[in-house]
């Protein structure tokens, strides 16, 4: 109940929450929402993710803060319904099926939109977000959801938050108010932000690593740190050709699916490189499935933030977010 703390030595005083009263019984009513997000929150171990955040908000003195598993759950549904921080938390104070997924009773107060910016920035500072990330991938994994047949990679562009640079001659300037957004260029145009790398499970569709780089990043740069090594094959497209790499999947014992590319003096790929591309490519486009749900359902056009560390929180969080309801799907 309202004024009821818990004290931890460790990690110091958190305002105890979730407790619920008469009216909550009263309201208990199992709306289509209420039922999908208690579907999503039996898949894992939350008490895992509780520890990894138990240091994050316990405060020795003053006024107690929110149990980190309580505001990294508000995340998880920022993500899924494209909420802004004001909007997340009006939705907390107005959505009984929020509350309950969140842990929050009726007569709990809301975390204010600059409690959760405050929960973000210790995600950044105690480098939180990938390992939460992974945790929730290795349950998922205990309950053989990935597959491991192949791996899909690949990367989308994501809008820089700050606005675009002046861009001359082909160059453009860094903002002033964002430095880790950078200009690329694709398909003849001009892009200012950042690209999301991930590598995803080819049959489940699960997305087992992700990384966030400035946009003129190269996609074949990331693509080592994106095989996980106990895959089947590796898929992607040509962007991500390199003798060194094919070379590297051979010797790990890992089948090749990386489409070829012409190289200088080819006047185009002989033919049987050409069907080997065309076999590859309709296998290779499922990683866009998930950019297509990132960009539609979770407003992930444009990242939130001003620099890379904050903006890499978002990414990994999408991903958690994406994977649970992916996952419910699976087990459905």
């Amino acid at each position: 109940m309202i004024g009821t703390f818990a004290f931890d030595s460790e990690a110091g005083m958190h305002r105890r929450v979730g407790e619920k009263g008469f009216v909550d019984r009263l309201l208990e009513r199992r709306t289509a929402r209420k039922e999908h997000l208690r579907r999503i929150e039996a898949l894992i171990d939350w008490g895992a993710i509780a520890a990894l955040l138990c240091g994050i908000h316990g405060r020795k003195t003053g006024r107690p803060g929110y149990p980190g598993l309580v505001l990294f759950k508000c995340l998880l549904l920022q993500a899924w319904y494209g909420l802004s921080d004001p909007a997340l938390e009006e939705a907390l104070d107005d959505t009984l099926s929020f509350r309950d997924f969140a842990g929050l009773s009726l007569e709990d107060p809301v975390p204010d939109h600059a409690t959760l910016w405050r929960f973000r920035e210790e995600l950044v500072k105690q480098e939180l977000s990938e390992r939460l990330f992974l945790e929730i991938n290795r349950q998922l994994e205990a309950k053989n959801l990935m597959v491991k047949a192949g791996t899909l990679i690949d990367a989308t562009l994501v809008a820089a938050q700050a606005q675009r640079p002046a861009l001359r001659a082909g160059k453009g300037a860094r903002s002033e108010k964002d430095k880790d957004a950078a200009w690329t260029r694709k398909n003849g145009k001009s892009h200012f932000g950042y690209k999301a790398h991930i590598a995803a499970d080819k049959d489940s569709g699960l997305i087992r690593k992700a990384a966030l780089t400035p946009a003129n990043t190269n996609e074949s740069k990331m693509a080592d740190a994106l095989i996980k090594g106990d895959e089947g094959a590796v898929y992607a497209d040509k962007a991500y050709e390199n003798q060194k790499r094919r070379k590297r999947l051979k010797a790990a014992g890992i089948k090749d699916r990386i489409m070829h590319r012409s190289h200088k003096h080819q006047s185009g790929l002989p033919r049987w490189q050409a069907m080997r591309n065309k076999l590859i490519a309709p296998i290779r486009a499922g990683v866009e499935k998930i950019f297509g749900t990132f960009k539609r359902s979770y407003g992930y056009v444009r990242v939130r933030f001003f620099n890379l560390a904050r903006n890499a929180v978002q990414l990994h969080t999408l991903c958690a977010a994406y994977n649970l309801k992916r996952a419910h799907v699976l087990t459905a």
